[in-house]
């Protein structure tokens, strides 16, 4: 590959990796100050719409950011650095998609303990589902992290 196209394609690798990080850190800035400052019924809503129109966002730019990397890294001899970078690819990916799944089923969950305030074994497992979902997020953060270092090391 050209020098101009090595350049372009190593440009969008860097825009699609700081728009899924930082997206990813802005949305934990969000969830805390909507959680401090909204009514139950009024978050979700709100983080209805903020995940499904993040996805819209953050969700090319990670295909864009894994895409761009695998071809940035195709000459590269498979050495211990990248296998740790494919596989934590896709536990990255795998994670999402359990995600996904998951804050479907809290929106769910919220909206039936909203609807009866009373039952205590719904709002046992909102309780249950939300403490999922911290680990589920911090788990995810953490392997984009860890791909942002592996990035790092591969690169120098």
């Amino acid at each position: 590959m050209s020098e101009t196209g090595q350049a372009v394609l190593l440009t969008m690798f860097v825009l699609a990796s700081c728009v899924w990080v930082g997206g990813y850190v802005a949305i934990g800035v969000v969830a805390s100050v909507a959680t401090a400052t909204l009514e139950p019924a009024q978050r979700v809503n709100f983080f209805r719409g903020l995940g499904r129109s993040y996805l819209l966002v953050g969700g090319p730019a990670l295909l864009v950011a894994l895409a761009t990397g695998g071809w940035l890294i195709r000459d590269h001899p498979w050495d211990a650095v990248v296998l740790a970078t494919v596989v934590v690819a896709a536990v990255l990916v795998v994670s999402l998609v359990v995600g996904v799944f998951q804050a479907r089923r809290m929106t769910r969950l919220r909206a039936a303990a909203l609807a009866a305030p009373n039952d205590r074994t719904r709002r046992s497992a909102v309780r249950r589902g939300a403490r999922t979902a911290t680990l589920l997020r911090a788990a995810i953060g953490l392997f984009s992290l860890a791909l942002v270092v592996l990035g790092s090391v591969l690169a120098t």
